[in-house]
C-alpha cells in the first residue's frame, strides 16, 4: 500500500509537554553539517570532506493575536535575563486525527518577537510571531 504525504496545514505545538493553542504556521525546520575538507599529504586532486558542525535555524511561529501572554512572558523572561529553554514538540495530524510525525526541538527558547500590524482598512487577523533558537532537532515519530 502507497503512503500518502501528510497536510501540512494540520498540526499541533507543545511546549514543555503542554498544549500550546491554535498556530497558524511554523517555519524554519532546518539542519546544516559543515563539510571540512582537507587534503592528505599524498592526495593530489581531490581533498578529504569530514562533518563539522551541526547548525540548526531558529524556527518562527505565527498565530493570531489573543490575550494569552504566555509566549510574550516567556521572551520577556529571558530579556531580564532568566533563560528558560524548553522542548518544543511539532506533530503533524493525518486525515483521520491521529497523529503522524513529530519533530521536536531541544533546548528552545525565544530570540524575538513582532507584534502585530494594524490597519483601520484592513479585514484581516492580527499575527503575532515569535522567533526561538534551539540546539537540536529530532524527529521523534
Amino acid at each position: 500500500m502507497a503512503e500518502h504525504p501528510y497536510r501540512n496545514f494540520r498540526f499541533r505545538l507543545e511546549i514543555d509537554g503542554l498544549e500550546a493553542g491554535g498556530f497558524s504556521e511554523v517555519t524554519g525546520f532546518d539542519a546544516n553539517i559543515d563539510v571540512i575538507e582537507y587534503r592528505e599529504g599524498d592526495s593530489v586532486i581531490t581533498p578529504r570532506k569530514l562533518p563539522g558542525l551541526i547548525k540548526y535555524g531558529n524556527v518562527t511561529l505565527k498565530w493570531g493575536a489573543t490575550d494569552s501572554m504566555v509566549l510574550y512572558e516567556w521572551l520577556q523572561g529571558i530579556a531580564e535575563g532568566q533563560v528558560e529553554r524548553k522542548t518544543v514538540t511539532i506533530t503533524a495530524i493525518d486525515e483521520a486525527g491521529e497523529d503522524a510525525a513529530s519533530w521536536q526541538l531541544i533546548e528552545a527558547w525565544p530570540v524575538k518577537y513582532t507584534a502585530p500590524d494594524f490597519n483601520g482598512l484592513g479585514a484581516e487577523v492580527a499575527m503575532e510571531t515569535l522567533e526561538m533558537a534551539h540546539e537540536g532537532l529530532t524527529r521523534v515519530q
